[in-house]
Parts: structure tokens; C-alpha cells; sequence
């Protein structure tokens, strides 16, 4: 069986580094937003509250899209879709460069959720759909850290290209990449459905009534959404957070700056995920979790009022509330798949996954709001933005905990 196993990946790990890194190059633009986030505030007069929903818009859109492009992977070849998706992504960074103003930028990140809805999952699928057993693994594996990895690397890159030749060589560097992944597809995705993947496509499509029935499935996806909701606000705001604190209180000149920083966050997150999920295994799932949750949680409404401190504690807090929260990312995700029947595997990681996407549109825009309710670039901003995370957490956990008590 190991042979098999080592057989078929050395047939498909060309095919596999190929969609792995057309992965890469479709996610590379993914945060170029996030990063320049403060120069488009201030070039466009937005309020925060409007910086918000350029943020969320694009988890908000994936969350209606998924569905819809996975159930046609069913019927249709993954290449077709796969298409579609990093051709949109490739537009909606193109008109993003161009657009002159929040209604314009609205729609473009709209088109980038529904691209990564089309470019995500089903590439994935594509890659899952040549492979079995530990060469499946190994593959989904490789699949995970490219997309992790060129998320963390879009921040400093994007402060890097606008650094050298201003904000809209940034997007137009997404575009790009994302061509270039539309075209790596186009050459090696297969223009034909699997043969064993014309079978079993009559039913119906993510039925969630079943999934809604298994409580402890339910539990771990209300801890996935609320986990989303506070990643998504910090990672859609970190960076101006940290430049807000820099220009109240100057910053040392070895310190990097708050894109890099946060692309440090994010990679350290990857390592800190796989770890939480392998201490899971150990010391106990719940356990791993309510620890993770309540780090987090303390640590948002810390993290806030750092805007009076200096920069580097500020960083710091950041830092160390973004390694909590990534701590159960890999372990709640685990417990889904799981705590599933396998007959269900397929609806219920559906249904993880928009939920997750539905927290992520809500936590940049309840920031944003708050930031407008409570003063722009004032401790008590800042304190109220991050810190009613800790209450939506807080809420989760519970959640966690009356749900996953299965009757």
C-alpha cells in the first residue's frame, strides 16, 4: 500500500506543484488591501466604518459563491471553474488599481470573494480528485501551507511594491499573478470530468439538515466562525493599527515595518497552528480550544489599548494575540472532520467553511464601526474596535461547550 501510495505521487507531484502553486500566485494579492488599508482611508476620505466593508466584502461574497462553484465541480470539470475563479481574481485586482472610490472598490472585492470562491475549494478538489490515501494527505498538505504562506507574504510584498512605485503597482502585481495562474491551470487541469466523478451527481447538493442535527459537528463549526470573525477583523486591521500607533508615538528605526511584521505574524501562525492541532491530539481537543479562546479573547482587549503605549508593545501585543488565535485554527477545523459522518463529510465541510467566511465578513466591519463609534485613533477606539471581540469569543466558547455535551 506504501508503495502504491509512493507511486502515485511521484506520477502527480509535477500535476500537484503545479496547482499548488497556481494556489500561491492567485492568494499572492489576497491581502494587498489589508496592508495599504491606511493610504486608501485617507486617498479616498473614507470613514472606517467604510474601510470595514471593503475588508469583509470579500469573505461576504465567498459565502454565498462556494456553494454554488463546488456543486458545479460535480457536473462540470474543475478546469472550468478553476478558470473563472482566478479570472476573476485577476480582474478584480486590475479594476481595484483603477477605481477611484469606495463604490467602484466594493464591487471589485466583491469579484475577488467570488474568485477565491471559484480558485480555493475547487482547486483543491482537483488535486484530492488524482490522489488517494498518504499521497491525498501529503498533497492537501502542500495545498495548505502554499495558500498560508502566500497570504502571510502578501502583506510584505504588497508594502514593498507600494514602497517602489505606489499603490497601484500592487494590485496590478495581483492581476498578474493571478494571469499567470489562470494559465498554469489552462495547461495542466484536465479538460475532462474524472471518470468516477461522473457518478452520484443527481442528488442534492449540501443538505445541511443533517449536519445541523449533529450537535458536536455544530459546536466545533460555532468555534470555527467565531475563530474567523476575530482573525479576519486582526489581519484586516492590524496593519493600520500599528501605523495609527507609530504616527502617535514614533517607532524605533530597527523595527520593520507593520506589513512586514504581520507577515512574520502570519508565518509564525502557521507553525503555532500545526502545533495546537498536534497538541489537541494529545491533551484533549476541548481542552486545547477553551485555552486558545480565552488567550485570545483576554488578549483583544489588551491589544487595543496598547494604542497608548509604545509601538513595540503595541506589536507585540499583536504578535502574541495573533499566535492565540491561530492556536485552535488547525484544531477546530480537525474537530469538524471528525465529529462528521462520513456519508456527510462533503456538506458538512461546506457548511464549516461558509460559516467561517460569514464570521470573517463580520469581524473587519464590527472594527470599523466601533473605530466610528468610539474615535478614530484614540485609545478608546482601539480599545472598543479589538476589544468586543473578546464578548463575540467568549460567546463562542460557550457555544462550544453546551453544544459539544451530545445528548
Amino acid at each position: 500500500m506504501q508503495a502504491d501510495a509512493a507511486d502515485l505521487w511521484k506520477r502527480h507531484r509535477g500535476f500537484v506543484a503545479a496547482i499548488v502553486s497556481a494556489q500561491v500566485l492567485t492568494q499572492i494579492g489576497a491581502f494587498t488591501l489589508a496592508a495599504l488599508l491606511p493610504g486608501y482611508i485617507d486617498r479616498w476620505g473614507l470613514s472606517k466604518t467604510e474601510a470595514g466593508w471593503l475588508v469583509g466584502i470579500f469573505f461576504a461574497a465567498y459565502v454565498p459563491a462556494v456553494p454554488l462553484l463546488l456543486a458545479l465541480t460535480d457536473r462540470l470539470p474543475a478546469r472550468r471553474v478553476y478558470l473563472v475563479g482566478t479570472g476573476l481574481t485577476a480582474l478584480s485586482h486590475l479594476g481595484f488599481a483603477l477605481a477611484d472610490g469606495f463604490w467602484l472598490g466594493l464591487v471589485m472585492r466583491t469579484l475577488a470573494g467570488i474568485g477565491w470562491a471559484g480558485a480555493y475549494m475547487p482547486g483543491l478538489k482537483a488535486i484530492a480528485d488524482t490522489m488517494e490515501g498518504s499521497a491525498q494527505s501529503r498533497a492537501v498538505s502542500w495545498h495548505a501551507a502554499g495558500v498560508g504562506i502566500a497570504g502571510a507574504a502578501s502583506f510584505a510584498v504588497a508594502s514593498l511594491l507600494d514602497a517602489l512605485a505606489g499603490p497601484k503597482a500592487a494590485f496590478l502585481f495581483g492581476a498578474l499573478s493571478a494571469t499567470v495562474a489562470f494559465c498554469i491551470a489552462w495547461n495542466v487541469l484536465p479538460r475532462h470530468m474524472p471518470k468516477r466523478s461522473t457518478t452520484s451527481t443527481s442528488g442534492r447538493f449540501l443538505d445541511l439538515r443533517p449536519v445541523l442535527r449533529n450537535r458536536k459537528v455544530m459546536a466545533w463549526i460555532a468555534g470555527y466562525t467565531v475563530h474567523t470573525w476575530e482573525m479576519a477583523a486582526l489581519r484586516g486591521w492590524a496593519v493600520t493599527f500599528l501605523i495609527a500607533v507609530s504616527a502617535q508615538h514614533g517607532a524605533p528605526n530597527w523595527l520593520p515595518s507593520a506589513p512586514v511584521l504581520f507577515t512574520v505574524a502570519g508565518l509564525a501562525g502557521i507553525a503555532v497552528s500545526v502545533t495546537g492541532n498536534e497538541t489537541a491530539q494529545r491533551y484533549g481537543r476541548t481542552r486545547v480550544v477553551t485555552w486558545a479562546m480565552v488567550v485570545a479573547a483576554t488578549l483583544s482587549v489588551i491589544t487595543g489599548w496598547t494604542f497608548a503605549a509604545p509601538v513595540v508593545v503595541a506589536a507585540l501585543a499583536v504578535l502574541l494575540w495573533n499566535a492565540a488565535i491561530y492556536l485552535d485554527s488547525s484544531a477546530l477545523t480537525a474537530g469538524t472532520v471528525q465529529a462528521a459522518e462520513k456519508h456527510l463529510r462533503g456538506a458538512t465541510m461546506g457548511l464549516h467553511s461558509m460559516a467561517g467566511y460569514a464570521g470573517g465578513f463580520l469581524g473587519p466591519l464590527g472594527v470599523g464601526l466601533a473605530l466610528d463609534l468610539g474615535g478614530q485613533d484614540s485609545a478608546l477606539g482601539w480599545g472598543l474596535a479589538f476589544g468586543h471581540l473578546a464578548i463575540v469569543t467568549l460567546a463562542g466558547l460557550l457555544v462550544v461547550h453546551i453544544l459539544g455535551r451530545a445528548p
